[in-house]
């Protein structure tokens, strides 16, 4: 074969190589592309640098100041109508609430609520429940909402407060990095679609029409592009509060700006510190939820948001593939290192143009094109490097290069190392949370002295045992805790141990609730949720640091709590803890399950047991046999 031929047939091959790679990541294959486009985002974005926002929005945040103030959360519904109340008074374009009012509460409190609510212009979030990971459309269905995953049912607000506002799913998008990249504009059930929170808002504030294009949204006669399923990609302004924010502890103090409410959009919204609705986004690591809401906010209403629609797709279906046949062919060219300056030429201006790009608005995929054109580019270069006789040194110098690759490791606590977490770190850990049931009520109703009485007593209780199995606690919730395991450094028996904390946990506050007056006692229950997975570890704060966790395992270990409630358990283990623990059973212990739950804000399900003290037929037995 000619060396002209082989030159083709490279180039042949290259194009398929780059249209198949594109394909595939486009049908929702080679899911890791969207961890590395993730990253790559990251760099893009920090290379933009903090960028200032449209001063459009205004957050007031419910944080630890307001947290400490009322000693609970959730914060009482009075207390919120208190904070609408006063935001309605300075005229704002929209209130706009974070917060799912999803169940009940004081009756008063509630009815409270309800009438500040119809005093002017609201939006409450909601949430969509999905059945499973992954949806699919179904057969014979037609129309732009037809691309829409279909959600198993909408989580709504009380009738008496929707009564007062419109409703948005306050949903987000994700994806494998943990980071939101996109938040969806539409959702769907079988009967019906609803818009989304930052939708609904941006609507609302704008008194425009929406109207819904098969490609893209229309706000009034402006275009709202969007991604796929009419997803809005947002990218970042910058670390948290850079979005005007105030505390809500402003309006109990007296001291609210009315020029940071008037005329603008207010979103009211959570960032008390390890409350678990916090990502990590390029510039900090622990954004609240509400930011990413009324980031998504702002670029609907500024229109300054990034643009990733079907014009831009195409444009990184044709880098995909011409990309890497044009660097085959410089390299073809010149076997020599002039072929190679030439590719890497070719490889800085791309990389030049796609950042050039990314920080003018609009987003080209890099890593789809980096998996299209790196494996057919190495291997041509080797086959190069092997024919003129240096396949021996290209081996040697990669295997190096593999060798002094290692991924860094956490040594000391932080007595030895100053400097511990002072970048967020990946790695798996173990998050088991704790919350009274009751004590809301409770604390209407007996003296504040001891009420706080038994709080710390309940604090003290879980700090003994977290401290006993070598927990950490990252944070007291009010009347709930959550306990880390797995920092300093991650250890293997870092899940055993967590199992073992909730145990003792159970039984431990089960005793404390029975030795306690029967008209407290009887007035308090628990519950627990525990989970195994990857976690960011890092500081939170200034002047005043503590080590915390985010990600989606802390969310689902969160989350575990209320299904243990939904299944009359105070303890509720997912299977990955159980697994990862190597669970064999416990004294005295009954062990039932599996259950196949949904996770609230969550889609798919988590296999989940359920532990109970007692000596009733044990099913340890069986799970033994099942993980044997």
């Amino acid at each position: 074969m000619t060396r002209r031929v082989q030159i083709l047939a490279a180039l042949a091959l290259t194009a398929l190589w780059g249209a198949g790679i594109y394909a595939a990541h486009a049908g929702g294959h080679l899911r890791f592309l969207d961890r590395l486009e993730a990253t790559l985002t990251d760099w893009r974005t920090q290379v933009r640098g903090v960028q200032r926002p449209p001063d459009l929005v205004t957050i007031v945040a419910i944080d630890d100041t307001v947290v400490k103030r009322g000693g609970s959360y959730p914060l009482p519904r009075a207390d919120l109508a208190r904070v609408v109340d006063t935001i309605v008074q300075f005229k704002p374009k929209v209130v706009a609430i974070d917060l799912l009012l999803v169940d009940r509460s004081a009756a008063i409190g509630d009815a409270t609520l309800a009438n500040t609510l119809a005093t002017g212009p609201m939006v409450l979030a909601a949430a969509a429940i999905f059945p499973s990971a992954s949806e699919t459309v179904e057969a014979g269905s037609a129309g732009p909402l037809a691309v829409l995953p279909q959600a198993e049912r909408f989580l709504l607000p009380l009738p008496a407060f929707a009564d007062h506002a419109e409703v948005g799913i306050v949903n987000v998008a994700t994806g494998q990095s943990g980071s939101p990249l996109s938040v969806p504009m539409l959702f769907r059930t079988r009967d019906r679609v609803e818009l989304s929170f930052p939708l609904r808002v941006a609507t609302r504030a704008l008194d425009k029409p929406l109207t819904i294009a098969p490609d893209h949204l229309m706000l009034g006669d402006r275009t709202v592009p969007t991604d796929t399923n009419f997803a809005l990609p947002i990218t970042y302004y910058g670390p948290r509060r850079t979005i005007r924010t105030v505390s809500a502890q402003s309006v109990f103090d007296g001291t609210l700006n009315r020029s940071a409410i008037e005329n603008r959009i207010v979103v009211i919204g959570a960032s008390v510190a390890g409350g678990g609705d916090f990502y990590p986004t390029p510039f900090d690591s622990l954004m609240p939820g509400v930011e990413v809401v009324s980031t998504a906010i702002t670029h609907l209403v500024a229109g300054d948001g990034i643009v990733r629609d079907h014009r831009v797709r195409i444009a990184d279906a044709f880098a995909a593939i011409l990309l890497p046949m044009l660097l085959v062919g410089l390299l073809a060219w010149r076997r020599s290192a002039l072929g190679i300056m030439a590719a890497a030429t070719v490889m800085i201006a791309w990389a030049g143009l796609n950042a050039f790009a990314f920080t003018h608005g609009v987003w080209l995929n890099a890593a789809t094109t980096l998996a299209a054109a790196v494996p057919p580019v190495a291997i041509f270069a080797g086959v190069q490097l092997w024919a003129g006789g240096r396949r021996t040194q290209y081996l040697a110098a990669k295997s190096r290069s593999l060798a002094q690759f290692q991924a860094p490791a956490v040594q000391e606590w932080l007595a030895r190392d100053p400097n511990f977490l002072s970048k967020p770190v990946r790695q798996d850990a173990a998050i088991v949370f704790i919350d009274l049931s009751g004590f809301t009520s409770l604390s209407e109703r007996i003296d504040p002295d001891a009420l706080q009485e038994i709080l710390q007593a309940f604090h003290a209780l879980i700090d003994k045992v977290a401290v006993a199995c070598g927990g950490m606690i990252t944070g007291f919730l009010g009347d709930g805790a959550m306990i880390l395991f797995g920092l300093p450094a991650a250890m293997p028996d870092d899940a055993a141990r967590a199992l073992k904390c909730a145990i003792d946990l159970h039984r431990g506050v089960e005793h404390w609730i029975a030795s306690l007056p029967s008209v407290i006692g009887g007035q308090l229950g628990f519950k627990i949720g525990a989970h195994f997975g990857e976690i960011v570890a890092s500081r939170l704060g200034e002047s005043h640091q503590h080590i915390t966790a985010t990600g989606d395992t802390v969310n689902v270990a969160s989350r575990l709590m209320e299904v243990a409630v939904q299944n009359d358990a105070r303890l509720a283990l997912s299977n990955t803890l159980l697994d990862t623990a190597d669970f064999h059973g416990a004294p005295d212990g009954v062990l039932s399950g599996p259950l196949l739950a949904r996770i609230r804000g969550r889609s798919g399900v988590v296999t989940v047991w359920f532990w109970r003290d007692g000596d009733g037929p044990s099913q340890a037995a069986a799970r033994a046999e099942m993980i044997d």
